[in-house]
């Protein structure tokens, strides 16, 4: 059951689109304002968000930015105003695609469906089975044997940009600006050194002589190993 929420303040409009949607493996919720959208969102499990721009207690943008602090929830905006800044600013702000009214609900059904085909290729890519390993991005768990990995931020993104680009040799520097991607003006390269030791120290077997994240010396690291990668 995939659940979806309208944020649209015009009763007929939001009732139009609920009537479009709607089928036996869809269910749609819908508030006519920024407070009930809030609301909805602690209550349930939410993966589309057709929003509106410009709703009775506040900015449809404004609440997009809230959400993304965090959530990656697809979000369509819906905004009678076609201006290529508001465009921009909708997509710059996290939004995943932008309709003008008036549109098409054939229209909008084919947008719905392919965004979220997206979202379940991406969310696919998120739960990887390594040998008796399990790696969820999504959920933030990681098992050896069936036993938790504890893992920190930083080892979570290194190790995922490593599964992602399996069979590739990754430059220092590469993975030094993949890793630390936050705007930090300078990374000793000696942190990536440490990170990829403490993180062969939680998934190899023997970290001295490790099977997966191998060094190929004087390019940088690989991810190398595993008889099953689903």
């Amino acid at each position: 059951m995939i659940t979806m929420l309208i944020v649209e303040d015009d009763v007929t409009l939001n009732s139009g689109i609920m009537l479009s949607l709607r089928q036996n493996d869809v269910d749609i919720q819908q508030a006519y304002n920024i407070k009930q959208a809030k609301q909805m969102l602690c209550d349930k499990k939410i993966e589309l968000i057709i929003l509106d721009v410009n709703l009775p207690d506040g900015s449809g943008f404004e609440l997009c930015k809230e959400i993304r602090q965090a959530s990656q929830v697809p979000i369509i905006f819906l905004t009678a105003n076609d201006l290529e800044i508001d465009i921009v600013t909708g997509l710059e702000l996290g939004g995943d695609d932008y309709i003008t009214k008036p549109f098409s609900l054939m229209v909008l059904r084919a947008r719905v469906r392919a965004i979220l085909r997206r979202a379940r290729d991406i969310k696919s890519d998120n739960k990887i089975t390594i040998d008796n390993m399990v790696f969820n991005f999504d959920t933030m768990e990681f098992t050896k044997n069936g036993v938790a990995l504890v893992l920190s931020k930083t080892e979570q993104k290194l190790l995922k940009i490593l599964l992602n680009n399996k069979g590739s040799i990754l430059s220092r520097s590469q993975l030094v600006d993949k890793v630390w991607s936050d705007g930090a003006e300078y990374v000793d390269e000696n942190a990536l050194t440490v990170s990829v030791s403490r993180l062969r120290n939680k998934i190899e077997d023997n970290p001295n002589s490790p099977k997966y994240i191998k060094t190929i010396y004087g390019m940088g690291y690989m991810w190398a190993g595993g008889e099953s990668f689903e």
